[in-house]
């Protein structure tokens, strides 16, 4: 049962009160991609680079089992860049630069990638090249998306028919109450499955998540850590993780998503150890397994 990711590859400018990093690998679809990789053998990434994307990192990504037959390369062009900065608890983030680049020249296409794959995650990108992903896809099991404030606030409308077509939307706490003007997140979450999606998830930074259906309710919290060193793919991590813990077992009952939220919630934790996909690279499953069972432990009363 393969996973089709659509979202980003970028080159990513770094600052945290650890210390400043230059054009590392990031983008949503990359760490979506990588996390899912743990769970399922066959992952397609679709998405946009320029010339200047290193052959490394592409390495780096096919190393994780990755299939880059649709990340599409434009030879006279440049890979999206993105710098940003956070403050001392990493709760507020400053973007210093969005250069979408190729990513605003070049649709990605799904030629290249096998379009009955029945799990569909769509990161982070334009509401209308996710909703063109879902339009060349051949009626999958599971769609999911991930949004953020730049496209509630700009492209409201193309959002909205996106959203219609999803089985599971992502997005934070911030993002939630923006989309519904009510500062409840409850309930602004509760509003959102209005809009068409059977599911929404709440992602609340080192507060956990928050998962609602029309019959259910699911609370998880963060993985406890000491130290934090980049918060950068923290939420493309988790959602990732969760496609691919779903796929894996090709199960989306209630139990099973909330399962796969807490999967989620601990690969994310490995993620925010280190910049960029750096500290992936080391993470083994037993690592993520002891994890998962020491958080089933924290919560048990």
């Amino acid at each position: 049962m393969g996973i089709i990711v659509c979202g980003t590859a970028t080159l990513d400018t770094v600052e945290t009160p650890c210390k400043r990093v230059e054009e590392v690998l990031g983008g949503s679809g990359v760490y979506a991609a990588v996390a899912a990789s743990f769970f399922h053998p066959s992952v397609q990434l679709v998405g946009v680079v320029g010339a200047d994307f290193p052959p490394a990192y592409a390495k780096q990504l096919e190393n994780f089992g990755i299939d880059l037959g649709a990340l599409t390369r434009v030879e006279n062009g440049k890979t999206f860049q993105w710098g940003g900065k956070y403050a001392e608890d990493f709760n507020v983030r400053e973007t210093l630069f969005t250069d979408l680049n190729v990513v605003a020249e070049v649709q990605p296409n799904l030629d290249n990638v096998d379009t009955d794959a029945p799990y569909l995650f769509l990161a982070n990108n334009p509401p209308q090249l996710q909703l063109d992903a879902i339009t060349q896809t051949s009626h999958p099991k599971l769609v999911m998306c991930d949004t953020m404030d730049i496209w509630i606030n700009t492209e409201r409308a193309a959002l909205e028919a996106t959203l219609a077509e999803v089985d599971i939307l992502i997005l934070n706490d911030s993002e939630a109450c923006l989309f519904t003007g009510d500062a409840n997140v409850v309930r602004a979450a509760r509003a959102m499955l209005r809009y068409g999606p059977h599911r929404v998830i709440v992602k609340k930074g080192e507060h956990g998540a928050i998962s609602v259906t029309e019959s259910s309710f699911f609370s998880a919290p963060a993985y406890p850590l000491m130290h934090v060193t980049d918060a950068t793919g923290a939420g493309d991590s988790f959602a990732g993780a969760l496609i691919g813990y779903l796929a894996a077992l090709d199960d989306t009952s209630e139990a099973a998503v909330r399962r796969a939220i807490i999967y989620g919630t601990v690969v994310a934790s490995f993620n925010i150890e280190d910049f960029s996909i750096n500290r992936q690279t080391s993470v083994q499953f037993s690592d993520i397994s002891a994890r998962y069972a020491a958080l089933q432990e924290a919560v048990r009363f």
